[in-house]
């Protein structure tokens, strides 16, 4: 069974787990199980967390209680929010898991824990290489622009990811867009992550009586059926995330930018919002136009745990090498 490998996406509240098989003929990585459980806080809860994750995810394959996970998985890749040190395993500053500056080795600990090798890789770039596996890009240059809770953007050139000299490549959420905006937790004022992210959108937005939806598919649903706030505000939003994908394309000229995360579930309403959006913006530009910007967006599909799968894929991808070639390269349809 070691042709497994274990992938999670730890987030601030909720882990995802998911054994991926990479063996089919395809080449193409398939979740054939999961397992998710809330997050554990600080340094102890979150090796605690994943520990468990990795237990049950084992149990769930087995049926077993008592199953290893080393007999199960070759290896195990985390996907993680913060700073991450991919090189040796270590993060920093993930505020939201209670993880401050005096870091977390995290692959040390969780692989002496569970005698397995570990990988570790900021979540937005765990999701980046998912996207690009899922969508066989190859050596396709892609942005991944997740947009939740933040805004950032993982960033995958030649088939390797950018991480950057400090680990911040991709942090575009922290690029002021409206210098009279609200102010971001970052200390800056109107970044693009305080005015379009998903946390912008439900301070904004309060979904609508009756509705379980989260503030973001709610503002899209509303605005489908025509509520003229609700489209206002939908609008504002496609348009700073248009420029959010502007920036990406004129400073890496990625060939396609794939829009993702929470607010990303939204589908192709927010592709064909953003592309208008883009469409607009390049009116009085022969410049822009002449990128044909809509035309190289796409948007995850929501079945897809890419942030989990793109972690898994990193236990046989070691930080610094290359994405794996797929046996066939699709292009993905931008024209829907």
């Amino acid at each position: 069974m070691s042709r497994l490998l274990a992938g999670l996406d730890i987030g601030g509240s909720k882990v995802l787990a998911v054994a991926v098989d990479i063996t089919g003929p395809d080449g193409r990585a398939r979740v054939v199980e999961s397992v998710r459980l809330n997050t554990g806080l600080g340094p102890e809860g979150v090796v605690d967390t994943a520990a468990r994750a990795l237990r049950a995810l084992a149990a769930a394959l087995s049926g077993d209680t008592e199953a290893r996970p080393d007999d199960w998985f070759s290896g195990v890749g985390i996907g993680i929010p913060g700073l991450v040190d991919a090189e040796n395993g270590k993060i920093t500053h993930a505020v939201n898991l209670g993880v401050g500056p005096g870091g977390l080795a995290l692959a040390d600990r969780l692989g002496r824990r569970l005698n397995l090798p570990v990988v570790v890789e900021n979540d937005v770039n765990a999701a980046a290489l998912g996207a690009a596996a899922h969508l066989r890009l190859g050596r396709v240059d892609m942005a991944y622009l997740s947009i939740g809770t933040g805004i950032a953007a993982g960033i995958v050139l030649d088939g390797e990811l950018r991480r950057g000299p400090h680990s911040a490549a991709g942090e575009i959420g922290h690029i002021p867009v409206d210098p009279t905006g609200p102010l971001c937790g970052c200390g800056q004022r109107g970044c693009l992550e305080s005015v379009a992210s998903g946390s912008a959108i439900a301070a904004r937005w309060t979904s609508r009586e009756g509705s379980d939806l989260p503030a973001g598919q709610d503002l899209f649903a509303a605005a489908e059926a025509g509520d003229p706030a609700a489209t206002s505000l939908r609008d504002e939003v496609a348009g700073y995330l248009a420029a959010a994908t502007r920036l990406l394309a004129l400073t890496v000229d990625v060939d396609l930018v794939v829009l993702g995360g929470g607010v990303a579930e939204v589908g192709e309403p927010l592709r064909h919002a953003v592309a208008h959006a883009l469409e607009k913006q390049a009116t009085g530009s022969e410049f822009l136009r002449g990128l044909d910007l809509s035309a190289r967006l796409s948007v995850v599909p929501g079945d897809q745990p890419v942030a989990a799968i793109g972690a898994a894929l990193l236990a046989r991808t070691p930080p610094g090498s290359s994405i794996p070639e797929p046996e066939t390269v699709l292009q993905p349809d931008l024209t829907a």
